[in-house]
């Protein structure tokens, strides 16, 4: 683990794995597979609830169904551990979740932001994947999460030699800023000079 600003945690695998989405191949199957939706953060639930009707018209009817009827975030709930999430459809496919013209998922969100609708792009947790955070009293850890779906940006990444890190630039500078990716880029570059 390498901590980065005395506040955060990351996992030696964020600088030696590598990933490239291919959307081609996995037609964004994180948008549907697993137990609950995308995780959220605090805030995040008071913005889902600001821009709703604004993202609305991008979404598809089951979407929207599935919306109105449990709510625009969700609280889930495993044993003890307890997270608010987006919802689900039918306990598959994100609320939010569209499919293009190729058949691929794509975020109903993102597309309004896209648009210049919104000035929220998506939530943080589906930016950063295949990055994961735990939330601890005073630090983030920062983890890699593997998911066999996920196999061809496996793949894609190494022919690429593109670290997870490198990958999710602009969604960990979103989460922390400038200048915790520039310490943590350092730090891989040395980390990488030392094991080479």
């Amino acid at each position: 683990m390498i901590l980065i600003q005395e506040k955060i945690l990351v996992s030696l695998e964020v600088i030696e794995e590598q990933f490239l989405c291919n959307l081609d191949a996995c037609k964004g199957a994180c948008c549907w597979e697993g137990d609950s939706g995308a995780p959220l953060e605090k805030e995040e639930l008071k913005t889902l609830d600001r821009i709703y009707e604004t993202v609305k018209p991008y979404l598809r009817p089951e979407g929207i169904a599935a919306i109105e009827k449990q709510g625009k975030h969700v609280l889930f709930e495993e044993g003890s551990y307890k997270e608010h999430a987006t919802p689900l459809v039918d306990n598959a496919a994100c609320a939010y979740m569209t499919i293009d013209k190729q058949g691929i998922a794509k975020c109903g969100i993102e597309q309004a932001y896209l648009d210049g609708k919104t000035d929220f792009k998506k939530p943080i947790s589906c930016h950063l994947y295949p990055i994961r955070i735990t939330n601890y009293d005073n630090v983030d850890a920062v983890n890699y999460e593997r998911w066999d779906i996920c196999s061809a940006a496996c793949t894609a990444g190494k022919k690429a030699k593109l670290p997870v890190y490198q990958f999710l630039k602009e969604p960990f500078i979103r989460k922390y800023g400038e200048a915790a990716y520039e310490e943590l880029d350092e730090v891989a570059k040395d980390w990488k000079m030392m094991n080479s």
